[in-house]
């Protein structure tokens, strides 16, 4: 990683930019504890989940599909959500098609997963290119928030998959103004809208020595059009994961 030297100070807190993990698995416990940090999570932004009534109004009929694709837990929290207020039973035949094996697994909340038609990827939806190959009749249902993942919907669209999106969730600013006097090393972003969220609390947010660290080439892309400076890009090929990448700045500027 190459480091900006003017700006590489020692780290001693970060925000991240999510709310706090329901356990202590996460990697970034570790991290703190391995480097002696302050962490702190706070959402910048949170779901809210869209009405059955409004989605009626999109004239989409869960019934028409034979396949659903998640991206994330909240479009599977969303999606069965959604069924139950429209008293739609969904299907044994059903088939579900994960980004990753973590959200298939998640699917145990809702339905037994033994006997269901799962099958999950590594990542994106590319990762399911195979798997869903070998699909390719399907008629496809893609539950997603109002900022939905693009780059996946170009990719089916490419491909030429018959699939509809269903907003089934938005994602909404949260009013995080009271961090105004708590100043963090770093702040760890994931979205373009936790971005948006920052300008909207903050109008006047300058950067000075705070380090930034952003995960997506989407986000990325999002601080550059604010004129911030990106000091910890992530994935890259030695950092695929962002605390990886975290990491790797921290034992430079640490020393």
């Amino acid at each position: 990683m190459q480091i900006d030297v003017e700006r590489a100070k020692k780290v001693k807190s970060i925000l991240v930019t999510l709310p706090k993990p329901e356990n202590d698995k996460s990697p970034y416990f570790t991290l703190a504890e391995k480097y002696n940090l302050k962490l702190d999570f706070r959402g910048f932004i949170h779901v809210e989940g869209v009405s059955a009534k409004d989605v009626r109004k999109e004239r989409i009929n869960f019934a028409d599909h034979t396949a659903v694709i998640f991206t994330s837990k909240n479009a599977v929290d969303h999606f069965f959500r959604v069924c139950e207020e429209m008293r739609y039973e969904v299907s044994a035949e059903m088939k579900y098609f994960c980004i990753s094996e973590t959200i298939a697994l998640y699917l145990q909340k809702y339905i037994q997963y033994r006997k269901r038609k799962i099958f999950f990827g590594k990542q994106t939806a590319k990762d399911l290119e195979d798997v869903l190959k070998k699909h390719n009749k399907e008629k496809f249902l893609f539950p997603c928030s109002d900022v939905a993942n693009e780059e996946t919907q170009a990719w089916l669209k490419e491909n030429g998959y018959d699939f509809t999106p269903a907003v089934l969730f938005r994602t909404v600013i949260s009013d995080i103004k009271d961090l105004k006097d708590v100043f963090y090393d770093i702040i760890v972003f994931f979205s373009p809208t936790s971005v948006q969220s920052l300008y909207e609390n903050f109008p006047d947010f300058v950067q000075n020595n705070t380090r930034i660290a952003a995960f997506g080439s989407s986000t990325q892309q999002a601080l550059l059009e604010h004129d911030l400076i990106l000091d910890i890009p992530a994935p890259t090929p030695v950092a695929p994961s962002m605390t990886m990448a975290i990491e790797q700045y921290i034992k430079q500027v640490n020393k």
